[in-house]
């Protein structure tokens, strides 16, 4: 196999090739088809999340392909299976996989069957246990979903972490209701999704909030009725104008990069008003608050893999994209090989892109 290694922050991605280890009796093998290139990756590349996931690594975790072999305990998926991987684990066992947020699985990553470079021993880590910027992954039955295969896998990759985690903030973590204000912080990947699965939900209006009016006429695309640009407006003053004076029923903070739409997002709320933090910031980030702003009642969650239960809320997003409900194949605003990765990152750090997939075949 060959996969794409970030040896260190700020610097380009190495591809290397890797022996892959037997699987083990619960454990599949993949062929990747596609990867989404994500802002979490980019994260990672810029040395923001230093804690986890820390160089030398292969990135990438929005990986779907075939499945090439299982293990004899493996009862979920066969070889030949369409399948997305999911990136969180989902036992099946834990409190929080019993109580119906398997997103917040307490198993950790399987870090069983990393690869290896070519003839010798030495290991490579894999990006939350999958390394989907590479050509073959082993991982754990429970995160290997298997899906209809008309589904594209380009579209089906970014189902495994950028769709579910934005649709699923409006639809499960928030539970918007129609005719509800929506205001949405951040027009990326994540934060377009958010905005389609608010317009699922009936939101109405739905704002979107960027400071790139490319990333705002995308938001009209998958669903915002108005759009502000935070670089010539305050969006705050923007949200509650727009709203009748009241503020929004609901806000999303989708960009993760910086202390002020985070707040912003609590502030044009209104009485009772829930914001959401979609958004995962760099290691220590801090906002200041005063205590009084949650007064009036206003509610702050934060939303984890948009609270998705994979095996279920997987095939729910493709029933809604095979009925014309819900955008995949505008979300692929650029294709590249796995040789050319870091001119994907050039483009996700320009604004340029919805997403890009990277094509593995």
């Amino acid at each position: 196999m060959k996969a794409a290694v970030l040896y260190e922050a700020n610097s380009p991605l190495v591809i290397e090739r890797f022996d892959l280890p037997d699987i083990a009796d619960d454990q599949v093998r993949v062929r990747l088809m596609a990867s989404g290139v994500c802002h979490s990756d980019w994260h990672i590349v810029k040395g923001e999340w230093v804690d986890i996931n820390r160089p030398p690594v292969i990135l990438g975790h929005e990986g779907a392909g075939v499945v090439e072999e299982v293990g004899p305990a493996v009862h979920s998926v066969k070889e030949g299976d369409h399948v997305v991987l999911s990136w969180m684990r989902n036992c099946g066992l834990c409190e929080m996989c019993q109580v119906g947020y398997s997103n917040l699985c307490d198993e950790p990553w399987d870090r069983r069957g990393q690869p290896h470079f070519e003839n010798s021993e030495r290991p490579m880590k894999r990006m939350n246990a999958l390394g989907t910027f590479s050509t073959e992954t082993i991982v754990p039955q429970d995160i290997a979903i298997p899906i209809d295969r008309e589904i594209p896998f380009p579209q089906a990759s970014l189902v495994g972490c950028g769709v579910m985690t934005g649709v699923g903030a409006a639809l499960n973590t928030a539970q918007v209701q129609a005719g509800k204000s929506v205001a949405v912080f951040g027009c990326g990947g994540v934060g377009l999704n958010v905005i389609q699965g608010a317009a699922i939900a009936g939101a109405e209006p739905i704002i979107a909030v960027d400071l790139l009016d490319n990333k705002l006429e995308m938001g009209r695309q998958f669903g915002a009725t108005h759009t502000v640009n935070s670089a010539e407006l305050d969006p705050v003053e923007a949200i509650r104008e727009l709203t009748g004076g009241k503020g929004a029923h609901y806000a999303f903070e989708a960009i993760g990069l910086v202390p002020a739409p985070y707040k912003q997002a609590i502030l044009c709320t209104r009485k009772r008003g829930l914001t959401v933090f979609v958004g995962h910031g760099p290691d220590n980030m801090a906002i200041e608050l005063d205590c009084k702003i949650l007064g009036p009642e206003k509610m702050v969650i934060g939303s984890m893999y948009g609270s998705c239960r994979p095996r279920l809320d997987f095939p729910r997003i493709f029933s809604l994209y095979k009925a014309g409900k819900l955008k995949l194949d505008e979300l692929v605003t650029r294709v590249y090989p796995l040789e050319a990765v870091n001119e994907a990152f050039d483009a996700l750090g320009r604004g340029e892109v919805a997403r890009s997939v990277l094509d593995l075949t």
